[in-house]
């Protein structure tokens, strides 16, 4: 692997966190602070995922201000309409402008018991509407210690995949559950042969193709002071940040993350 360049993609996801009113502040202020530094946009894609309430309001200053920011939301349904009250459809996602759509998050899998049934369900639903599922795998240390590094993303990933079409565009976030909101951190040894075993899993069910051009994300404690490290493995693409991309000048230094990559 290796021969197809892939753009990086460093993606925030606020979660539950920034109203509407502050999430305009925060890209407002994360585009100037990215402005003021003098960074290329077009060497690294950025992606922000605000709560479903922020949505329209960043789409529209994304829009008016031209801002070069893809729009990520932080989950969908599995159904397109219906008595499914509390559910958000892709298609009305599509209609905002969405471009990625966060599926299988660890806090979706723990807090609200979705399976690897539901999250290929919801792979599903992402590429009926067009768009761009950002498949979320990982382990805990509990079964890390079980299983080994590598078994549980494996597994996750292969039932995600299960009946995606070879030509689809996905992007997989490896997500070590021991390693978030813990301040412990994956070595970028240790990403580095997950996310190369998730690419063998791409190749496999999706085509050598695929497996070339997919991005593999890493997340977990992401900050400016590691991601260099990261980016330095093969087949780490990017990073799904997640408390640090909640701070403007932080997240504007992850993002400018090949200022370092050569120290």
């Amino acid at each position: 692997m290796g021969s197809v360049t892939r753009k990086p993609l460093i993606a925030g996801n606020w979660k539950m966190n920034l109203d509407h009113l502050q999430a305009v502040a925060f890209v407002q202020k994360l585009h100037w602070t990215l402005k003021d530094a003098a960074h290329e946009t077009d060497s690294v894609e950025v992606a922000v995922f605000p709560p479903f309430t922020d949505i329209r309001t960043v789409q529209t200053l994304i829009d008016a201000d031209k801002i070069p920011f893809a729009l990520g939301a932080q989950d969908v349904s599995t159904k397109d309409s219906g008595a499914y009250t509390g559910e958000v459809s892709g298609a009305f996602l599509k209609k905002l402008d969405v471009d990625y759509v966060i599926i299988g998050h660890s806090e979706r899998r723990e807090y609200h018991g979705e399976t690897d049934e539901v999250v290929a369900a919801k792979v599903q639903a992402a590429l009926r509407h067009g768009l761009v599922p950002v498949v979320c795998v990982g382990e805990t240390l509990e079964q890390r210690e079980e299983s080994g590094p590598t078994a549980v993303s494996v597994a996750q990933l292969r039932a995600a995949l299960e009946g995606v079409p070879s030509d689809a565009d996905v992007v997989v976030a490896y997500e070590p559950v021991w390693a978030i909101g813990t301040g412990q951190v994956a070595s970028p040894e240790q990403a580095q042969e997950v996310c190369a075993a998730l690419r063998t899993v791409i190749s496999e069910s999706l085509g050598d193709s695929a497996g070339e051009r997919t991005r593999i994300l890493y997340g977990g404690s992401v900050k400016s002071g590691n991601i260099a490290s990261f980016m330095r493995e093969p087949d780490v693409d990017g990073a799904l940040v997640g408390g640090a991309s909640l701070l403007a000048d932080e997240f504007a230094a992850i993002i400018r993350y090949q200022k370092h990559v050569g120290v």
